[in-house]
């Protein structure tokens, strides 16, 4: 585990992405097999061992520590698995410290792989005792899947690509027909040859698009689209099988069986964005009817959906583009090409769960700024302009595609209460809920925030935080309702769940108002207004 956790160590504690990519890649080349394969899967969210809960990690201290004790140093400290691996008390009748490779990685994740739910803490607590406070942590991290070192799942691939010269978007593309520990991969990595996908659903890394940061192309080289406000999703089948992706390359099929089966059949890679049928006002005239984002959530991350979810929440796919028809790898030819034999393939699948999204007719900047000004609609984030002549291209490319999305709503709200970060936050108290005041002077939630501000603003936020709390509940802070902040989201919506009755869409912090006192705060009336 001491390599594991010397690289856990370095992420924490490094900001540099380069640095951090130099991390994984020195260690991915010198770590032996099976450990970086585990270690990969545990860096890339991958490695599932379910037989450790927070609970069982929680109880196993609680045996060795004065319960008051451990709940103050987790106020302080704010992650749990820091805070064990710190106050972790060794027992005195501890042998030796071993090296016999039963803490090594690999051997590590066997046995817990291996132990069922009842047996787990005390084996847990077992380990721990061998261990320094790094080997500690890094043992806690893995067993909960919660790393949290300042890494994506991409990152943590191109790490590995860098570590080994190979393209990381080759190495998406095998990525999701291998399983941990991931022997084929490194043996390519090594001079073995590629694993080959074919055969399976596997993915096909994103196009992505760059912020349109000023009104300079020439409509007549781009198309138009709206942006929808789902979330892109890739279909994979291969005629027997099929699968479908999130953006982040993440196995979705599960949470939408009834968009899989409505796919059953199909030979083809499709993109498209997720959405729910649904009422959303001015949805249909801008290219077909589709319900807020937050018709949506309900449906996300669940692993088992129930009749009544996909009959109150109908899924469907609004269709962008064809990467793959059958033999046809359709990649390479212009998105003008792409599109005719993507509008001659959709006419075949089911309407109910798979439409075409439209393209705007717009003469000129100024006509599609009026139009895009206009669609201020649950279901649209902006617009998307494709250059027609562009191949599809994993990752974001100058100059092909951009996304206009449409300027954020803001509001005035209170801070209400605090708490800790994760990662490199956990000092500070970063994550916030702030609220709107009710026809009758109360205070209610509105949304939660930990963005938008800058590390001097954090530290000034952290320090009103330890200055004005008032109570306690566990690690959330509440604080004196006296600091007004200017949120700024995408949109607001009806919400059964919150006290107020409204949640907002990507919340995040536009500016800290010191100059305005608590009782000129926005009204919930007027988040209510601005539900459409």
């Amino acid at each position: 585990m001491h390599a594991f956790s010397q690289l856990l160590d370095g992420l924490v504690y490094t900001r540099s992405r380069n640095a951090k990519l130099a991390l994984i890649a020195d260690y991915m080349r010198s770590a032996p097999d099976p450990d970086r394969g585990w270690a990969l899967a545990a860096l890339t969210g991958d490695l599932n061992l379910p037989a450790v809960k927070a609970s069982a990690i929680q109880a196993i201290v609680a045996e060795r520590v004065d319960p008051l004790l451990f709940l103050m140093s987790r106020d302080y400290v704010g992650d749990l698995a820091e805070t064990v691996a710190l106050i972790w008390p060794k027992r005195i009748d501890q042998p030796a410290e071993i090296d016999d490779g039963s803490l090594g990685l690999a051997a590590v994740v066997d046995r817990l792989m291996r132990l069922g739910r009842a047996e787990a803490p005390a084996a847990l607590g077992e380990m721990l005792d061998h261990l320094d406070a790094s080997g500690r942590f890094a043992l806690l991290k893995l067993a909960t899947g919660g790393l949290r070192v300042g890494i994506s799942a991409r990152l943590a691939k191109t790490g590995f690509a860098q570590a080994f010269g190979l393209d990381v978007d080759a190495v998406e593309e095998v990525w999701h027909a291998l399983r941990p520990p991931y022997v084929e991969l490194f043996a390519w990595g090594l001079g073995g040859e590629r694993p080959d996908p074919r055969g399976t659903p596997f993915f096909r890394p994103f196009m992505l698009a760059h912020p349109l940061e000023a009104e300079t192309l020439d409509l007549a080289d781009y198309a138009a689209e709206w942006k929808w406000d789902g979330i892109r999703v890739q279909i994979v089948g291969t005629g027997q099988a099929v699968r479908l992706y999130s953006r982040a390359g993440d196995d979705i099929t599960a949470t939408f069986p009834d968009i899989a089966e409505a796919a059953h059949g199909i030979d083809a890679v499709l993109d498209g964005e997720m959405l729910v049928r649904g009422e959303a006002q001015g949805a249909a005239e801008h290219g077909g009817s589709a319900a807020s984002f937050n018709a949506l959530q309900q449906r996300l991350g669940r692993k088992n959906v129930s009749a009544r979810m996909l009959a109150d929440y109908p899924a469907f796919v609004r269709l962008y583009d064809l990467l793959i028809d059958g033999a046809d790898d359709l990649r390479q030819l212009p998105w003008d090409a792409r599109r005719a034999r993507l509008e001659a393939f959709v006419s075949a699948l089911d309407p109910e769960r798979f439409d075409l999204s439209a393209v705007i007719a717009a003469r000129d900047f100024d006509d599609l700024a009026e139009t895009r000004a206009g669609a201020r609609d649950a279901a649209i984030e902006g617009v998307m302009l494709k250059r027609r002549d562009s191949p599809y291209v994993a990752g974001r490319r100058t100059g092909l595609w951009y996304k206009w999305k449409r300027d954020p709503l803001t509001v005035d709200c209170v801070m209400m209460y605090a708490q800790r970060g994760h990662g490199k936050r956990s000092s500070f108290y970063s994550d916030y809920t702030f609220g709107c005041w009710s026809e009758e002077g109360e205070l209610l939630p509105v949304a939660k925030a930990y963005s938008g501000f800058t590390d001097e603003e954090l530290k000034w936020l952290d320090g009103f935080v330890r200055n004005h709390t008032v109570n306690r509940f566990g690690p959330v802070r509440e604080v004196e309702k006296t600091l007004v902040v200017e949120l700024a989201f995408d949109s607001v919506h009806d919400s059964r769940r919150h006290k107020s009755g409204v949640a907002m869409r990507f919340p995040r912090i536009a500016r800290i108002r010191r100059d305005k006192p608590p009782a000129e705060a926005d009204t919930i009336e007027t988040l209510r207004k601005l539900i459409v």
